[in-house]
């Protein structure tokens, strides 16, 4: 099971590192018991970015002063497969992300829930707006 640091985590939910290291003093996180640095649980950590992703209120990084070329990094949340085909969703920080892919290419990329992965999106039509 993939793990991160408290950074890594950080960056990955879109808050300070100082946030994650609150969250696991107050159990909200859970950290890899005796290693240092610090280390949290992908499965957990992809857990907490769902539930931050849910909360609309909450804002959050959303790449900064940049087009980010339409790649976003995020956790893998959850993964259904069949025989064929999967569906893969990712939290890359507010954003939920969701794409159907092939059961090899899931198996292939060793795709599961904590694992770190970039959504790489082309989309024919863009629509953009402003706040």
């Amino acid at each position: 099971m993939p793990h991160f640091r408290i950074s890594q985590a950080a960056g990955l939910l879109g808050v300070s590192d100082d946030t994650v290291r609150r969250w696991i003093d107050s159990g909200r996180l859970a950290r890899r018991p005796d290693v240092s640095p610090i280390e949290v649980d992908g499965a957990d950590l992809a857990r907490l970015a769902q539930e931050l992703g849910a909360d609309p209120g909450r804002g959050g990084r959303t790449g900064g002063g940049t087009s980010a070329r339409n790649r976003l990094t995020g956790l893998v949340t959850n993964v259904t497969s069949d025989t064929v085909m999967a569906q893969v969703e990712m939290q890359c920080g507010p954003f939920r992300v969701v794409s159907l892919l092939s059961a090899e290419a899931v198996k292939d990329l060793g795709l599961a829930p904590g694992v770190l992965a970039v959504a790489s999106i082309k989309a024919t039509n863009v629509v953009v707006e402003v706040p």
